[in-house]
């Protein structure tokens, strides 16, 4: 194996992590928030729908970000420009989504 070809696979692997991350993040963040509304619904805990929503809110913007790492890394490995496109386009709602959620996440701000 040549040092490209290494290269080439590693930064394979470190955008198939970056993806499996935030897969995981957004996951997690939506399971969890399911239990608590079905804790709160059916069993009347004492957790709060803001609360509930501004941490979903926070795991998917911090999942897509390691979504936009993985998708910057790839993008090195091919760099067409059909493929620096796409990684604009995607990057760039990614970023608009990112940002509303992020706005939409001050207005539950618990601090």
């Amino acid at each position: 194996m040549d040092t490209y070809a290494i290269i080439e696979m590693i930064l394979g692997l470190i955008s198939t992590f970056f993806t499996i991350v935030g897969t995981v993040l957004i996951t997690y963040g939506g399971l969890r928030s399911t239990y608590k509304v079905i804790m709160l619904e059916v069993f009347k805990r004492s957790y709060k729908y803001d609360t509930i929503r501004r941490e979903l809110t926070d795991k998917i913007i911090f999942g897509l970000e390691f979504y936009i790492a993985a998708d910057v890394i790839e993008t090195v490995l091919a760099p067409t420009t059909e493929e620096l496109i796409i990684l604009g386009a995607i990057v760039g709602i990614r970023t608009v989504l990112g940002y509303f959620l992020g706005k939409e996440a001050k207005e539950y701000r618990l601090d």
